[in-house]
């Protein structure tokens, strides 16, 4: 049996004792004697008798234990060319001194306080001072619009704002003060303070009463102690995207979120403590919250802050360079960058002007990672690349290969097994077991392992409903796959993807894998579209290479064999147009229902988390030159 095995095993047959073996890595002020009640399933709490802080285990802990000349946090801004390091006595003074601030303000534990940030160490210096003092951290993307932004504040309620005057793009200013006071204007709840921390580029203007500089107010708050807090009092909430109906708060608890990140740097990213981790993604996402944030923190590594782009600021390079420049051992980002990366330097020319000796492992997730964009990578940097799986909801991955476990063989287009943690399930819908390699709904036995989330805001029926009622004594992923006879997981699509053509259910990943591997193709999106004689028939949307000047006729018509060579007539897939590019959220996921929408002529709204609302009237162009959008 192998280590990977054992582990796993353990994980399941013993679950509460191994849990509470991995308890005793963190600090606790009391130590959990119970490790989970299952008294009102779904509603599982994990080490509910224990008392514990999210801050001190960051921050604190590695002051008092040798680490306080360490860097904790190398902030690298390649839009303003700025680089700095911050060690954790330097972070302990402002978190410290923030934390005050806010209880000087009146928050207190269990209040809400939303962040509205960049890129910048001050976010996560407010995440963490919320931590300090027992509140209730919501982050909410900077330069988020101001209706969805509204949304949050009335759902939330925080007692105060900590925002930036603005956001920096590649070649813009987002400013943000305008667009939160928009937001307050609109929300019917009211945030007692915002405190503004002023940027150079964009200098806001100040409400008299409510505004305050952020600055100035740290400089003259005394430093706020660390509070201990209840295992299962919430550490953050965070509302996922709310493209469709009212966005979802999805909690986190705290004691279970130090446990199982904490974990998760050296069992599955096989990083040890001093190490430079880095996650590029963004603070206003679940990524940021668990890996640039507080698993890197809790395990005593630095973390890279990068306010950048893959590509563009200034070159394909970009990564390279953060790599080279900052010793960074792992490196965990989602497909859509490396896509972006290979589309402009499909030849990796860039790579060779850096030294990436210090490399070890590359991790992608976010969305399905094409076995192509995955070969090109490992090709490239000559080290494994691990696609895992999981979800704003579980905080922490679903399925992976446990690089600090043992290296499992890696097969192309699957995030590889379940966690330690995750008994998963293939079911169809009628609830019975899938056999090997049938599509089914991926769906995890309760009880969750620990750092998944417990609830949602303030909508407990909601939760049971969106997750638990479809298929009892299970947490449905709302993804569509299949585990294959060596127990490989496979994540083929959102369930609501997996499209039904002539009375057969196929995947849309699986044809997006069959367009990926054409050489002409940087990145694509495969969706159902209505027909009325099949119902459903499969359309591609392809971007090309940077430098094809190839006939774009031609591309669509040999993807179009290739999928009838690959995956067979059934498929039905006639259908192929050359777009630009690709909506997509700010995390870099497709908006593939959006498209659906447009080619079908039905209703759609624009999705608050759109990176750019053009590109939609592009996409809408592109299909009816094809015959769709047409309604």
């Amino acid at each position: 049996m192998t280590d990977y095995q054992k582990l796993y095993n353990h994980s399941i047959n013993n679950s509460e004792q191994f849990w509470l073996d991995a308890a005793r890595d963190i600090h606790w002020d009391k130590f959990p004697a119970i490790a989970i009640d299952q008294s009102d399933p779904p509603f599982y709490r994990w080490y509910p008798d224990g008392l514990t802080n999210a801050c001190y285990n960051a921050v604190d802990y590695h002051v008092e234990n040798g680490r306080a000349d360490q860097t904790a946090i190398i902030y690298d801004s390649a839009v303003t060319d700025d680089s700095t390091k911050i060690t954790y006595a330097a972070l302990l003074g402002r978190v410290a001194k923030v934390a005050g601030l806010l209880q000087q303000s009146g928050v207190g534990k269990g209040d809400r306080v939303i962040v509205y940030m960049p890129m910048i160490p001050e976010a996560v210096i407010a995440m963490l001072a919320c931590a300090r003092i027992g509140a209730v951290h919501s982050v909410v993307f900077g330069g988020f619009a101001a209706n969805e932004l509204a949304v949050r504040i009335d759902d939330c309620k925080p007692k105060a704002i900590l925002a930036a005057s603005c956001g920096l793009e590649p070649g813009r200013t987002v400013e943000y003060k305008p667009l939160l006071d928009q937001a307050i204007d609109l929300a019917a709840h009211k945030p007692d303070h915002c405190y503004i921390w002023q940027r150079e580029q964009a200098r806001a203007s100040m409400i008299e009463g409510r505004d305050f500089d952020w600055r100035e107010s740290e400089t003259q708050a005394s430093p706020a102690d660390c509070i201990a807090v209840e295992s299962n009092h919430p550490l953050y909430i965070l509302y996922t995207s709310g493209t469709t109906g009212a966005p979802k708060g999805v909690v986190r608890d705290t004691g279970g979120s130090i446990v199982s990140l904490k974990w998760t740097m050296k069992n599955i990213y096989g990083v040890e403590p001093g190490e430079v981790y880095w996650a590029a993604s963004d603070v206003g996402w679940v990524v940021g919250h668990s890996y640039i944030v507080y698993a890197p923190l809790f395990h005593g590594n630095t973390t890279v802050l990068y306010e950048g782009k893959p590509v563009g600021t200034p070159d394909p390079g970009a990564f390279w360079r953060v790599i080279s420049e900052h010793n960074v051992s792992v490196l965990f980002t989602a497909p859509t960058a490396f896509r972006a990366i290979k589309k402009e330097d499909p030849g990796g020319e860039y790579l060779k002007n850096y030294d990436m000796s210090c490399f070890r492992y590359l991790f992608l997730a976010g969305e399905r990672c094409d076995p192509d964009t995955l070969q090109w990578a490992k090709d490239k940097l000559k080290v494994p690349v691990i696609d895992h799986w999981w979800q704003t909801e579980t905080g922490w991955s679903i399925a992976t290969n446990c690089a600090g476990v043992e290296l499992l063989p890696i097969k192309s287009g699957s995030p590889t097994k379940p966690a330690p943690g995750y008994k998963l399930k293939v079911l169809d819908s009628d609830g019975n077991d899938c056999k090997a390699c049938d599509i089914g709904a991926l769906v995890v036995e309760s009880p969750l392992p620990p750092g998944t989330f417990p609830t949602l805001w303030e909508a407990p029926d909601r939760y049971v409903s969106s997750y638990f009622a479809n298929y009892p004594g299970h947490y449905e992923t709302g993804d569509a796959g299949f585990i294959d006879e060596d127990g490989y997981v496979f994540v083929m699509s959102r369930t609501d993807d997996v499209i039904n053509v002539a009375g057969h259910r196929l995947s849309t990943g699986a044809m997006e894998e069959v367009l990926a591997g054409h050489p002409d193709v940087a990145e694509c999106a495969v969706m159902g579209v209505a027909d009325n004689l099949k119902g459903q028939v499969p359309l591609g949307m392809l971007v090309l290479n940077s430098g094809c000047n190839r006939s774009n006729e031609d591309i669509c018509k040999e993807v179009i064999q290739k999928v009838r060579d690959e995956i067979g007539p059934v498929a039905a897939f006639k259908s192929a147009v050359v777009v630009k590019r690709l909506p997509k959220t700010r995390s870099g996921k497709i908006l593939r229902a959006t498209m659906r929408c447009i080619a079908d002529g039905s209703e759609w709204k624009m999705p608050a988390t759109i990176d750019d609302p053009a590109i939609l009237e592009e996409i809408t162009e592109s299909l009816k030159s094809i015959g769709y959008a047409t309604q």
